[in-house]
């Protein structure tokens, strides 16, 4: 019948609607994936982001250094933590921010769109940097790539100065392949914000930023100009660490060095006490063979001044070993050439004949000339005639005359060779003490100007 066809419509209806509310609407694609969708849609990474393809794309560069890690003499190399900056604009990443629920900003994969070919010339080693996959892209089409970046650097190192040295480290940055028409740089702030920039430097450490100044100009290549923005990172060494282990210690022991010269001549501690110097110093320059820079083409100075300080060590050493020497050289020569020893040593071999008891018991008479013969012949003729007992009696009493008289002039001939010794000695500590100071001022004098250059 006619209603019980309208019941079965109403209720065909009714379950209708009823499984229509029971069904999940289908959720709404977010803003920010439309957005991505939308601007990657028909993106090209490998084209330059220009309409006009003659338009230049000009990157604006910063730099910021965080810190000095390591300055490798031996390579030429340096080792510096920079956060790095590049900004530029991409024509086809733009949008209108109302058409996407006002999203004015979004980050995007660093590797889904065109990046600029910037490099740094001087890059030897990427380091420990981490990577940051993402970049910030604005409803203008301005890029952001900001990425912290450790860095390895060849650098022209001079370390003759050292621990008192400078350094002049270069960063250049420019596009690999693309010329000045194409891409361009700039700086993202002013040249001097730049170079003033210290307050994320860590200024704790051995190495102290001076500034960083940026120069930019074109560089021709094959026909073609390039664009290039090198920044010089001028650093400057606190020399208090290297003052205080290498340069201190080493002036102690020249210093000891100096005082052991008022030590006795004739005692034998002079020589083992300047041999322990020359040994300590050579153990001290062992142990600091590290911590000094080494270079292939030059010497640091510092290397010039442990160099030199050893050879003043031998060289004093060697000094008093001759001085020695010569003092030694009296007490067994002098002695020998004694016209007394001689007459005593004959004396005392047990053959004794008239003419030496004669002889020596000449020499007891003060009136008598050695050197006179007739004197010699009148004293024999006087001995003869005396008793055997007086004679053996005055030979015993000249022998111990001359005894006596051959001992004074021993010290005597002894003091006269200490002292020109002595007078030897202060001479030659006077000219070793004239270089020492001569050779200590010129290192100050040139360290002191090198330090205050460096200020």
């Amino acid at each position: 019948t006619p209603g019980v066809v309208m019941s079965l419509i109403w209720l065909f209806i009714f379950f209708s609607a009823h499984a229509s509310q029971c069904v999940p609407e289908k959720p709404k694609r977010s803003a920010l994936n439309q957005l991505t969708r939308t601007l990657l849609r028909q993106y090209d990474c490998g084209v330059r982001p220009v309409h006009d393809w003659t338009s230049v794309t000009t990157v604006y560069i910063d730099l910021i250094l965080l810190s000095v890690l390591d300055v490798d003499g031996k390579t030429q190399s340096i080792t510096t933590s920079i956060w790095y900056r590049q900004v530029w604009t991409d024509e086809f990443l733009v949008w209108d921010p109302e058409e996407f629920d006002g999203l004015n900003e979004i980050s995007l994969s660093s590797d889904a769109i065109w990046i600029p070919d910037v490099i740094v010339t001087e890059f030897v080693d990427g380091g420990k940097s981490p990577p940051i996959p993402y970049i910030y892209v604005n409803s203008s089409g301005s890029v952001k790539n900001y990425r912290p970046m450790q860095v390895v650097l060849a650098c022209s190192l001079e370390m003759y100065a050292f621990p008192f040295d400078k350094q002049n480290c270069s960063l250049t940055f420019r596009s690999w392949l693309h010329s000045v028409k194409e891409i361009d740089l700039a700086l993202l702030r002013s040249a001097e914000d730049i170079a003033n920039d210290k307050r994320e430097f860590m200024n704790d450490g051995e190495w102290e930023l001076q500034s960083i100044p940026s120069h930019y100009w074109h560089i021709h290549q094959d026909a073609t100009d390039y664009a290039q923005i090198q920044f010089n990172v001028l650093i400057r060494r606190r020399p208090l660490l290297y003052v205080v282990g290498l340069l201190i210690p080493s002036i102690f022991l020249m210093l000891v060095d100096v005082t052991s010269f008022y030590l006795p001549l004739n005692s034998r501690t002079r020589i083992v006490f300047k041999v322990s110097i020359l040994l300590g110093y050579t153990v001290f320059r062992v142990n600091i063979t590290e911590e000094l820079p080494s270079t292939a083409v030059r010497t640091p100075l510092i290397g010039v001044f442990f160099a030199v300080c050893m050879a003043l060590l031998m060289l004093s050493l060697i000094k008093s070993i001759l001085v020695v020497k010569l003092l030694h050289h009296n007490d067994k020569d002098v002695k020998q050439m004694s016209l007394s020893a001689c007459l005593l040593d004959r004396y005392g071999s047990g053959g004794q004949e008239v003419t030496a008891s004669a002889l020596t018991s000449i020499r007891t008479l003060d009136s008598v000339d050695p050197s006179d013969g007739e004197c010699f012949l009148h004293a024999a003729v006087f001995l003869s005639q005396l008793p055997s007992g007086l004679d053996w009696l005055l030979q015993e009493l000249a022998s111990l005359r001359l005894a006596l008289h051959q001992e004074d002039t021993e010290n005597s001939a002894q003091a006269d060779w200490l002292e020109l010794c002595l007078k030897l000695d202060r001479v030659l500590f006077w000219v070793y003490l004239l270089v020492l100071v001569l050779y200590a001022g010129t290192l100050m004098l040139l360290w002191t100007s090198w330090r205050h250059d460096g200020s």
